[in-house]
């Protein structure tokens, strides 16, 4: 019996330095005087998954939280101070970005009336990359002269203004 707790001890050990780590990130900014911050996991880009996600879906890939200190404006799109769980939903071959206020439980639906839809580009670029990226930044082209928030996961990007100021 010892000898069978040991070899399960080791194989847990070894399966943890191999298993492959998702990290918490967080990223903060300043726009304005309002402070916004993301947070997400950092999920691998797995493709496949989003073959099966019908049109008018949500979907969120490493569950980003977007907290919001102030209101803030973004083109039609009001944003109340709070914290948004930024999500995507299909719209045929594109995307568009979405907030939804608070949190949902792993395998809860969204309230589709509840989701704030953002001004949305969407992208596709022949460098993928593996692991969701997340980010705020100043937008370019139609978004030029506002923040965003990007995904990148995979070969798909998609940007979704949140704020009309810089």
């Amino acid at each position: 019996m010892k000898k069978f707790f040991v070899l399960c001890l080791v194989l847990l050990t070894a399966s943890a330095v191999i298993a492959h780590p998702h990290f918490r990130k967080t990223t903060s900014v300043k726009v304005g005087d309002n402070e916004l911050s993301i947070s997400f996991f950092t999920v691998p880009a797995n493709m496949s998954h989003l073959e099966g996600i019908a049109d008018g879906e949500f979907v969120s890939p490493g569950r980003p939280s977007l907290k919001v200190s102030a209101d803030l404006k973004a083109g039609a799109a009001s944003i109340p101070a709070g914290t948004y769980l930024v999500g995507a939903v299909k719209k045929s071959d594109s995307w568009e970005m979405v907030l939804y206020p608070g949190e949902l439980g792993r395998d809860e639906k969204p309230d589709m009336s509840k989701v704030i839809k953002l001004d949305s580009q969407f992208n596709k670029s022949a460098e993928p990359a593996e692991h969701l990226v997340v980010d705020i930044y100043p937008g370019s082209g139609k978004s030029e002269g506002k923040a965003v928030v990007m995904i990148g996961f995979g070969t798909m990007w998609l940007d979704g203004v949140i704020s009309d100021a810089q």
